[in-house]
């Protein structure tokens, strides 16, 4: 009786040591496999709508009250949410608990674009009409000739309300693109403002039309216009805010524009605003005459900086930090540009991630993913290339309530033209974007896509351009960006494929080796006498298998007809593609 006990527990105990074993076996195998590509994320929209519904019912009622006076739409709640972790910043933007823009940065990393540099003219290419500028960096900046004229930063979206220019103007002064190579002969001196960070290969694009962003103004110290962003639309809004630029006291040749974030604002913000600009200007000027070339003079402020400065707007109901010293940098940024705003501003310190406490996390993970689902059951499956971003919009497994399909179709290419502006927003997708759309032969539907992308992209503040849906079904989008694209920065080339995503077969990989084969024999056989010759050839063990296997005969075959012996060596350190021929003999490479 004593025994069996005893038995058992040896047995047990032996299945116990063994269990781990193979469970390391299996780890290993999954280690050594390349990652499954994720399965898209169904993200439940109503679920999120309905808890941050619950967030605005805790609001402060002086803050409920104020948002019932602005009119806003279903009393939309709009939270910042900022996490900062030990190389890493993110921002995320929610409006009723869906992401509507995400931002990152990475804490080891210089911001570039709006950094201002004193540089030299390396070079100029007429046939680019541009200049090649050393500011210091790894590549040189691009500089076009058409960036070199006073003025080329205007935008049609601004109407110019007021003229400042100098009243005697440089004898150098740059009319036209002939002035330039005159005006800057290589080796000059010349201050360039970054607009476009360096982007694969791409040095950063400039320009000498520096600009200062304020939270209400743009200072614009070469300028000499002042204006207005045409988004502001109410005529006696536009008739005040032009009054208020007559009256500001401008230095000579500065321009200034009012962003929309100055709309309905008094004309104290303005001048404060002005003042802290102008100051701004002050010490990049003193820069600028005592560093030496190439120097760097100034660098627009980081994403706390951003948040109080572009982010936290009237509309914004609340912004949660989950790190105290940038929710004390940020308390004190808000301090000197906007004192009110204050008190929507709160410290989290929950043991929960912030990202993951608030949904926002699931929603980043979707915009790393190649397919995205839409509510109605359809998908978009999203490819970015070097060219182009095509997107591709698929019925899926739609939920139509419609026998003939013909309601669905809308339905999904409606709801998707919703989900593309949202996601070229948070992927940071520009240049040419190309979406086909499900066909649609009915023009209405066609118009009706058409006007709900451009609804839809009316938030975008990056400048895009949108057509019509053309007779292939498909929608071009033109989308400015000035960084790379979060992708990019990311992920990097496969080094194996070397961003192709695909590699040859071995079948393939087979069929070049016996065809470099026989070429190489006949012309060994041209070029020496002897007839005796042994080849080595080193490849990768997947193709090893097919040469000794399926292909055997076709080797053998080869050995009979040119009187040759043929001996392998593979390895699992050479590249699937690659192979390589060596004579036995004389121990030399043959190509």
């Amino acid at each position: 009786m004593a025994r069996k006990p005893r038995t058992r527990n040896r047995s047990s105990r032996k299945h116990q040591r063994s269990t781990p074993q193979t469970e390391n076996s299996s780890d290993e195998n999954d280690l050594t496999s390349s990652p499954k590509e994720s399965k898209p994320v169904h993200i439940d929209k109503a679920k999120l709508r309905e808890d941050s519904l619950q967030r605005a019912k805790k609001r402060p009622i002086r803050e409920r009250i104020l948002a019932f006076f602005r009119g806003e739409k279903n009393q939309d709640y709009k939270e910042l949410i900022i996490n900062t972790e030990a190389l890493e910043r993110r921002v995320a933007r929610i409006e009723n608990g869906i992401l509507q823009g995400f931002d990152v940065e990475r804490l080891d990393e210089e911001r570039m674009v709006g950094a201002i540099f004193k540089g030299k003219v390396q070079n100029l290419e007429p046939g680019l009409k541009a200049a090649f500028v050393d500011i210091g960096q790894d590549k040189n900046a691009f500089l076009h000739y058409w960036d070199m004229l006073p003025g080329a930063n205007n935008d049609p979206s601004i109407e110019i309300v007021r003229d400042n220019k100098k009243k005697n103007s440089a004898k150098n002064e740059v009319n036209s693109i002939k002035d330039i190579p005159k005006a800057f002969p290589i080796g000059a001196e010349i201050v360039i403002q970054i607009t476009k960070a360096q982007i694969g290969s791409k040095g950063p694009r400039t320009t000498t039309n520096l600009s200062l962003p304020g939270r209400f103004l743009v200072l614009m110290p070469y300028a000499g216009q002042c204006g207005i962003s045409r988004k502001i639309e109410e005529k006696s809004e536009r008739n005040r805010l032009k009054g208020i630029i007559s009256n500001l006291s401008l230095r000579e040749g500065m321009g200034v524009i009012i962003r929309t974030a100055g709309q309905n604002k008094p004309e104290r913000f303005f001048i404060r605003d002005l003042n802290l600009l102008l100051q701004q200007w002050d010490e990049i000027e003193a820069k600028m005459k005592s560093h030496d070339c190439p120097s760097f003079l100034y660098q627009e402020p980081d994403l706390i900086g951003l948040t109080a400065r572009d982010f936290l707007t009237d509309d914004v109901d609340r912004v949660q930090v989950d790190k105290k010293e940038d929710y004390d940098r940020l308390i004190d940024t808000i301090q000197r540009i906007s004192p009110k705003s204050k008190s929507k501003v709160s410290y989290f310190n929950e043991e929960i991630p912030i990202f993951e406490r608030f949904n926002v996390e699931r929603q980043i993970e979707q915009t790393f993913m190649r397919r995205v689902l839409l509510p109605s059951g359809g998908e978009i499956v999203m490819e970015e290339t070097e060219a182009l971003v095509s997107i591709d919009v698929n019925t899926g497994s739609h939920k139509g309530n419609r026998k003939d399909g013909k309601n669905f179709i809308l339905q999904a290419n409606v709801e998707a033209a919703a989900e593309v502006a949202r996601q070229m927003r948070l992927r940071n997708l520009g240049g040419l974007v190309i979406v086909d759309f499900i066909d649609m032969k009915n023009k209405s539907d066609q118009r009706k896509v058409f006007q709900k992308m451009k609804a839809s992209m009316v938030e975008d503040k990056s400048k895009h351009n949108i057509l019509p849906i053309s007779q292939l079904g498909i929608m071009q989008i033109t989308r400015q960006r000035h960084d790379e694209s979060n992708s990019s920065g990311i992920y990097e080339p496969c080094p194996y494929c070397v961003g192709r995503g695909i590699v040859k077969s071995p079948k393939s990989v087979s069929i070049e080796i016996q065809r470099q084969l026989s070429s190489i024999v006949r012309r060994f056989r041209l070029k020496v006498e002897t007839t005796d010759l042994k080849l080595k050839i080193f490849l990768h063990p997947g193709v090893h298998r097919r040469l000794r296997g399926p292909d055997a005969k076709l080797i053998e075959r080869i050995e009979k007809n040119y009187d040759i012996r043929i001996n392998f060596e593979s390895s699992d350190s050479f590249h699937m593609e690659n192979f390589k021929f060596v004579d036995e003999i004389s121990g030399k490479e043959l190509r």
